[in-house]
């Protein structure tokens, strides 16, 4: 993954859906969400167990349909259980696939440039964007 594509990745993104966000204020997808928030990103948090509540002032949706328009889809699931978030944002347009730190599915990512699609993989834009001189 070159600086070159992650600068455009992260400097053309404004819509980030959250995957596996929780309101768990220790847990890294929490911390990540409030990073991105404080950077200008309009975030919306999915997680059905969380759905209809909200986390840092965002409404928490139960599924990815619900988190329209797609820019970016952010993962925090297991390498294994990425593969249908990717699935549902392939389906509903989503131009970014992003794979937390850890996170790595090298299926789901085929499939997902295989039409088009960013994919980062074993990244934060909590780390990517400080260190490429992004910060707001």
């Amino acid at each position: 993954m070159s600086d070159d594509l992650l600068r455009s990745i992260l400097t053309n993104t404004k819509r980030i859906a959250v995957v596996g966000a929780s309101n768990k204020p220790d847990r890294p997808s929490y911390e990540v969400m409030r990073f991105l928030i404080s950077q200008g990103y309009e975030v919306t948090p999915v997680n059905p167990g969380l759905a209809g509540q909200s986390i840092l002032g965002q409404a928490v949706v139960a599924r990815l349909e619900e988190a329209g328009p797609l820019e970016m889809v952010d993962i925090f699931r297991n390498s294994a259980d990425a593969a249908q978030p990717v699935a549902d944002a392939i389906r509903l347009g989503a131009k970014t696939v992003w794979m937390q730190l850890g996170v790595v599915n090298e299926a789901a990512a085929a499939s997902a440039r295989a039409v088009g699609l960013n994919v980062v993989m074993n990244h934060c834009p909590a780390i990517e964007i400080p260190r490429l001189g992004l910060l707001k």
